[in-house]
């Protein structure tokens, strides 16, 4: 029921395109293994080997933390409509701050967050579908703009004061790079 791939096919990146809702999964070398949910307009496809996503600022920085300490990241989308599927995307990612050179090449991908944290530029190793039949049919009901309006209402410089308060350590205590110094 399941195949791999050495890379995405088209069919692959018009099934991401459909999709509203991807999963992140990441590891530290020990601790708590870290899956979250992403929505919004933070995935792109950059080509068949490779994609980068939008991540924005939140109640906590796990998966910034895994990937400073150990690069393995897994991305997940499902079909909850007619036709389903499940899609996995394994690989080692790079985290990439605002203050970082390839932050003003690939940030531009994006429409424009107050509240844009980090990018995830994720080089896969392999690609794999299965079948998805267990997953249960559900309907999207629009974005939720909660996120969005939280950041735009506090600001660019107190989401980084924000980030200074909440966002340095991960549940296990490592550092997560969100500041200069870290």
């Amino acid at each position: 029921m399941s195949e791999k791939f050495t890379e995405l096919s088209q069919s692959h990146i018009e099934f991401i395109q459909q999709q509203h809702m991807f999963f992140v999964g990441t590891a530290g070398a020990e601790g708590l293994v870290n899956v979250s949910p992403k929505g919004m307009d933070s995935f792109r496809v950059i080509n068949s080997k490779q994609i980068t996503w939008l991540n924005l600022t939140g109640s906590g920085n796990e998966t910034a933390a895994h990937v400073s300490e150990n690069q393995r990241m897994t991305i997940m989308f499902c079909s909850f409509e007619k036709q389903p599927l499940i899609l996995r995307l394994y690989g080692n990612a790079e985290v990439i701050h605002p203050r970082d050179s390839r932050w003003n090449e690939l940030i531009t991908l994006f429409p424009e967050y107050t509240g844009a944290r980090q990018l995830f530029d994720l080089k896969l190793s392999i690609v794999q579908t299965s079948c998805g039949y267990a997953v249960p049919f559900y309907e999207l009901k629009g974005e939720r703009l909660t996120l969005d309006k939280w950041a735009d209402n506090r600001g660019r410089e107190s989401i980084e004061q924000y980030w200074i308060e909440k966002n340095t350590l991960s549940l296990n205590g490592k550092e997560t790079g969100i500041l200069k110094n870290t």
